[in-house]
């Protein structure tokens, strides 16, 4: 069993959990789900850096990258810095992340804020849109093709838009609908934890361009990026290389700013 099976499994328990504890309507009936959301495509397509900022605790590959931080100091920053948006890791047992994370960062910044998350429930996209998200994530690895529609086309209804990550082509060709609106090519395999940027290089004239192509994994420094953007490449997620650093906020700053030079 590889670590995804083993996120998966995990997170069906957890789900069906989740749902004996609080019904969909009580998350329809939150504060936040008539909430209009801000649209993290079109701050991508404006900008010249694409940068998608990550609040992330730890890793199943890295173990522990900043158990100290605080979200409402890490959206001020990442905001302050010029970002386009920011990712918030909710998965607790394999990232030491919570819901509670993405509420503070909605509460403390104007991002467009994504779930990153493991999708394999309708409920957590609901939960998503109530705890103010304004994207999610839908992993292809971990989804049949029937689920991606369904998934993407609850998200859109909500107004949410939707990043689908893939490490290959055959996940590539089973999910490319219009229901998406941005492919994430994640340049890390899950089986090995290997980091490699030709993925990306690889995937990129296989998307169509209808769609905002990111970048995920391994982007730690401003020359990954220069070497991406001739392939199309318009977002680029960044966790890590922020996250462990005592501010992540000004290390963002920091890093847009030697990309803008």
């Amino acid at each position: 069993m590889n670590i995804l099976d083993k996120i998966v499994a995990d997170k069906r328990t957890e789900v069906d959990f989740k749902k004996s504890l609080i019904p969909v309507l009580q998350l329809e009936h939150s504060v936040l789900f008539e909430n209009e959301t801000i649209s993290l495509v079109n701050k991508l397509k404006n900008s010249s850096s694409g940068i998608i900022a990550e609040h992330k605790r730890r890793s199943p590959s890295k173990s522990t990258i900043n158990q100290d931080t605080n979200v409402f100091d890490v959206a001020k920053g990442y905001q302050s810095a010029g970002v386009c948006g920011m990712s918030v890791l909710t998965d607790g047992k394999y990232f030491g992340g919570a819901l509670d994370d993405l509420l503070i960062a909605r509460a403390s910044c104007k991002l467009p804020l994504l779930r990153k998350e493991f999708i394999i429930d309708e409920y957590q996209i609901i939960e998503a849109k109530a705890f103010g998200a304004d994207a999610i994530l839908l992993i292809a690895a971990i989804l049949t093709k029937a689920e991606i529609k369904q998934f993407s086309e609850l998200a859109k209804r909500l107004n949410l838009e939707v990043l689908l990550e893939i490490h290959n082509e055959d996940e590539l060709h089973k999910s490319v609908m219009p229901s998406l609106d941005m492919v994430g090519v994640n340049n890390r395999n899950l089986k090995t934890f290997d980091v490699s940027l030709d993925i990306s290089k690889h995937l990129s004239e296989l998307i169509p361009n209808d769609f905002i192509k990111v970048s995920e994994s391994g982007i730690n420094s401003v020359e990954a990026i220069k070497e991406l953007q001739p392939y199309g490449y318009k977002g680029f997620l960044i966790g890590e290389n922020f996250m462990k650093t005592d501010n992540a906020g000004e290390s963002a700053k920091q890093f847009i700013q030697d990309l803008e030079r």
